[in-house]
């Protein structure tokens, strides 16, 4: 996978909220509950110390993730893309060339992806094998799964 994390303005700035929100107010409670928990006393057997040092590491992995996408991010102008060709933001209506059922994929950035709605992330698999294809070429694109073989019949960029 690449190093560079394309995403809109828009998702930038939603994931550096959440950045803020998690630094200036979510470590704060739970480093309290741990400051309550070690006054309790013996720390070998205190579950509640314990419990809150394993839920701050958990959401400074987090924080980290999440900078470490900020930092590497590469923000794209929805309005500049080329709308001939599969690009991010692109609504793609494929037919599955195994089955012959029809599928559609929005390609988002970082922070907006939501694979149960459809909408993938332009760096996935699914999204990399799509990206630059125009109506009706072919493609093969590897998942852990197999590979999948689709026919793009349209491109949309409704959602921009």
């Amino acid at each position: 996978m690449s190093s560079y994390v394309p995403m809109t303005r828009d998702a930038y700035n939603r994931i550096k909220a959440e950045v803020d929100r998690m630094e200036q107010e979510e470590m704060p409670q739970i480093a309290d509950k741990i400051a309550v928990a070690r006054a309790e006393g013996d720390l070998r057997e205190n579950a509640e110390y314990h419990a809150q040092r394993e839920a701050m590491g958990l959401l400074q992995a987090k924080v980290n993730k999440l900078k470490g996408d900020l930092a590497n991010a590469s923000i794209v102008d929805p309005d500049k893309v080329p709308r001939d060709q599969v690009a991010l933001g692109a609504t793609v209506l494929v037919r599955d060339l195994d089955y012959q059922d029809e599928e559609q994929f929005t390609l988002v950035g970082a922070g907006d992806e939501d694979y149960d709605s459809g909408k993938y992330l332009i760096t996935s698999p699914v999204g990399q094998g799509l990206l630059g294809k125009r109506v009706g070429e072919r493609v093969e694109i590897e998942v852990p799964k197999g590979t999948l073989k689709f026919e793009i019949l349209e491109i949309r960029y409704d959602s921009l």
